[in-house]
């Protein structure tokens, strides 16, 4: 079992030619509403690829909370934990160009309510895998990674967005997970190459850097691997990461090795980046399947 604590929003995405630039206002072609978050995509993407999964977070009592919950439920995910709080439901400004280039502006709102207690000790020791983000409150993440590790249980933690957090806490979670701009955001302040290696090393855990148009690597104790991404032509790079370490998550509980689990997540991630959209581009399992073959 998979347990997530994360976040879950109301997405806005703007389709447009291009990025505004800074004082620019442009017409978008099209705008649409979607549930995202990046805890709600992890946890979703990785109940599509078949895995059992409990969502943790928090929702507003607004008219956008059952939309940041519609996709999960349909999948399976166990959203019992999430809480009604007394912000509105978070939500994010996504603008995406016709390079599949993306913005995003995002409101935690109900996300800054998010409380490790929410995740009780006994729904702790059932988890396989605890997946984190910082899209909650940092101290929250911080307990949730402390406690996980006391409790002997699996910890992927996602330092996205790259925020500050103890470096204490970098060094707590089974594998961190970053693409290139939080894994120099994390070098900068470890004093240390960005590489997956070089922060592997910095820190003493496993880390894996998500690397875009060139692949992924994955540095530790765990082994090394890297792997190329798949030719796509990409629509559209919301969601492919969070897609990424949802399916990385998936397989990995199912026991899937290293090497095994990477390929299956880049080709999802693939799938992710050629549709449009956040939570409706994830591909379920059967697709990735179809697609490895």
């Amino acid at each position: 079992m998979i347990t997530c604590f994360g976040s879950l929003n109301a997405d806005f995405i703007y389709e447009l030619d291009r990025l505004p630039t800074a004082g620019q206002t442009l017409q978008s072609r099209r705008m649409r509403i979607e549930a995202g978050g990046k805890g709600a995509n992890q946890a979703l993407a990785a109940a599509l690829d078949g895995a059992a999964v409990v969502m943790i977070g928090a929702v507003g009592r607004d008219s956008l909370a059952e939309l940041a919950l519609a996709a999960l439920k349909s999948a399976g995910v166990d959203v019992g934990g999430v809480i009604a709080g007394g912000s509105p439901t978070g939500t994010a400004s996504i603008y995406v160009d016709d390079d599949g280039h993306n913005e995003i502006v995002i409101a935690a709102g109900a996300n800054a309510e998010a409380s490790a207690g929410q995740l009780g000790d006994a729904t702790l020791k059932a988890t396989n895998i605890l997946l984190l983000q910082l899209e909650t409150p940092v101290s929250e993440v911080e307990t949730l990674l402390a406690r996980a590790k006391a409790a002997g249980v699996r910890t992927l933690f996602n330092l996205a967005p790259a925020i500050a957090i103890d470096l204490a806490a970098l060094r707590l979670p089974d594998v961190l997970i970053v693409n290139e701009d939080e894994a120099a955001a994390a070098a900068g302040r470890l004093g240390c190459g960005c590489d997956a290696l070089a922060l592997s090393a910095a820190l003493g855990t496993n880390v894996l850097r998500t690397l875009g148009a060139e692949g992924a690597e994955f540095a530790g104790p765990f082994g090394r691997c890297r792997l190329p991404a798949r030719p796509i032509v990409a629509v559209d790079s919301t969601a492919a990461g969070d897609c990424f370490i949802g399916v990385f998550a998936a397989a990995l509980d199912r026991g899937d090795g290293l090497a095994a689990a990477m390929s299956r997540a880049t080709t999802a991630a693939a799938l992710a980046c050629s549709r449009k959209g956040s939570q409706s581009s994830l591909p379920n399992r059967a697709e990735i399947s179809a697609a490895l073959s």
